[in-house]
């Protein structure tokens, strides 16, 4: 088996879950690391037990030693450096949101072609192996009617917000905010699903930084509705619901869905209701949810394909079209989208 060797930049704890999921895939080869500092570089080395470290990711890229670059940095320098490592032949896999702005995600998309590399958003939610059996089901619910989708954890570094200590997940030059975090999850399934919406309608709280704390957008399709609810200052336990005419699917969590449920619709008739039961259709995840959209972008590598027609370029794209529209309505700006 050939191995595919990674380097890595960034060293916060999405890579440890991700470094995590990949080794549990034969295929995964950890070799090296990049980090601003040559201290945080050998100590997240020492940590993984990878052999060689880098404080320069144009070096990283240059080198002889990778193949491909998973990226998790923040989100302003996502564009940036996944060209750099794609200028010098590295697939790259880049952590979500793909971009600060679909008009970075395009020149992203113009260098894998240009380059000939592989490219794709790390997305765990829709590699994992119930989003594909949602999908297997949609057929089941007739005419579709509405997706509803929530996801709302208060974040760990708001109590300090408060404070007046604002960290990085609030501030806008690093192109953050309650929707660009953990909103993404509830609009990159539906695009997945169903396309790009005819309408978008946005209403939020805007932090005082100028990022989103949190929001609600309602979209309209040809012949259904959407809504997604996402928040970074509030918690809800809301499932995701995709409503049918001929029943519903629920899923337990938008981001790392564990339980799919199939509802058939009630038949409604002068006392004689049949019971409303639901049937799990869903299966138990037996590898870490990050070992699935690495597994998917190893295959690509393998394969020689450039893109997946899962996370497609065009689903990451149309997402940060989606993104943008929805701050415009907000009147949330990142220093990023200045020309």
């Amino acid at each position: 088996m050939k191995k595919i060797r990674f380097g890595v930049v960034g060293t916060n704890n999405i890579t440890d879950w991700v470094i995590a999921g990949a080794r549990q895939d034969e295929r995964f080869e950890l070799v090296a690391v990049c980090s601003r500092t040559q201290e945080r570089a050998d100590e997240f080395a020492a940590k993984h037990g990878i052999p060689h470290t880098f404080i320069s990711l144009e070096e990283m890229a240059k080198s002889p030693l990778i193949d491909a670059v998973y990226i998790a940095t923040p989100n302003y320098v996502h564009a940036e450096q996944s060209i750099l490592c794609m200028s010098h032949g590295k697939h790259v896999l880049c952590e979500k949101p793909f971009a600060s702005n679909a008009r970075e995600v395009k020149q992203m998309i113009e260098a894998a072609r240009k380059y000939g590399v592989t490219l794709m958003e790390a997305m765990i939610s829709t590699l994992n192996p119930n989003f594909a059996i949602v999908k297997e089901h949609l057929k089941e619910l007739g005419t579709l009617r509405r997706y509803f989708a929530s996801y709302c954890q208060y974040s760990s570094r708001y109590d300090k917000f408060k404070e007046g200590i604002v960290l990085n997940a609030f501030k806008p030059e690093l192109s953050n905010g309650a929707m660009m975090d953990i909103g993404i999850y509830t609009v990159y399934p539906m695009v997945a699903l169903f396309g790009r919406p005819q309408k978008v309608e946005a209403q939020g709280i805007r932090l005082h930084t100028g990022v989103d704390g949190q929001g609600a957008v309602n979209f309209q399709y040809e012949e259904m509705n959407a809504t997604v609810l996402y928040s970074k200052i509030a918690n809800s336990s809301l499932p995701t619901e995709i409503e049918g005419e001929k029943g519903n699917l629920i899923l337990d969590k938008i981001h790392i869905t564990n339980k799919v449920d199939f509802i058939p619709r009630q038949v409604v008739g002068q006392g004689q209701e049949q019971a409303n039961i639901p049937h799990s259709i869903g299966v138990s995840l037996d590898k870490s949810p990050y070992y699935y959209e690495m597994a998917e972008f190893m295959n690509l590598i393998e394969q020689g394909k450039q893109e997946s027609s899962v996370n497609s370029w065009d689903c990451s794209l149309a997402t940060l079209e989606i993104i943008d529209e929805v701050r415009r309505q907000l009147g949330i700006c990142y220093p990023a989208d200045e020309p």
